[in-house]
């Protein structure tokens, strides 16, 4: 168990986190994963490894976990535990809900992505509007869904959003406060809606 610092004790700052490191993620099969991003996509097989206990919590359960390296130094990573079994879906979300997005540096480059992934048979949704960014959709042979987009804001238009996010996500906790107070009443029949509507384009459709 973690040692608890006494209450007299202060708290160390945060240690500033610079960058994701990595995401992991269940695979079907190495080769398979491997041919998709790294043949497809062009991001560099870089490490593997295999072993049969878990490191962190010693339980048996032989793997092979391979990482994909991005441009930034950071990686997409997988778990092939040998029995051609992919990550089971959740139940309760909509399959657009969990997702992974990579940055690419332009719209061209977007484009350009899209056109090659239908070129390897790969449905790409979009290119969707998003304002501050544009992003084609689509799903890894693992049932992954991946994101890649090309940002539109530029760093003022980004900051003058982060002087707002807070604000509009209080008014959201507050709101779901007295919805979840409604609900245990038997008042709210449905699931919260947000407070303001930013795509109302896709309202209409």
């Amino acid at each position: 168990m973690a040692a608890v610092l006494k209450a007299t004790q202060p708290l160390p700052a945060p240690a500033p986190i610079q960058q994701l490191h990595h995401y992991a993620w269940r695979a079907r099969d190495a080769e398979e994963t491997r041919r998709f991003y790294e043949d497809i996509l062009g991001l560099p097989l870089y490490h593997i490894i295999q072993s049969d206990h878990v490191p962190s919590t010693g339980e048996y359960c032989p793997y092979t976990h391979f990482f994909f390296r991005l441009q930034d130094g950071s990686f997409i990573a997988f778990f092939d535990l040998g029995d051609d079994q992919a990550a089971e879906p959740s139940p309760n979300t909509p399959k657009w809900v969990n997702h992974i997005s990579f940055r690419v540096d332009s719209i061209q480059a977007l484009q350009d992505m899209k056109a090659r992934l239908e070129a390897h048979g790969v449905e790409v949704l979009g290119i969707t509007d998003h304002h501050i960014f544009d992003s084609i959709y689509f799903f890894d042979p693992n049932g992954i869904r991946l994101e890649l987009t090309a940002q539109r804001a530029d760093e003022f238009q980004m900051l003058q959003e982060s002087r707002t996010a807070h604000a509009r996500l209080a008014e959201w906790t507050a709101r779901k406060e007295q919805w979840r107070r409604e609900r245990a009443e038997g008042k709210a029949a449905g699931a919260l809606k947000p407070q303001k509507n930013d795509r109302p384009e896709y309202g209409s459709r």
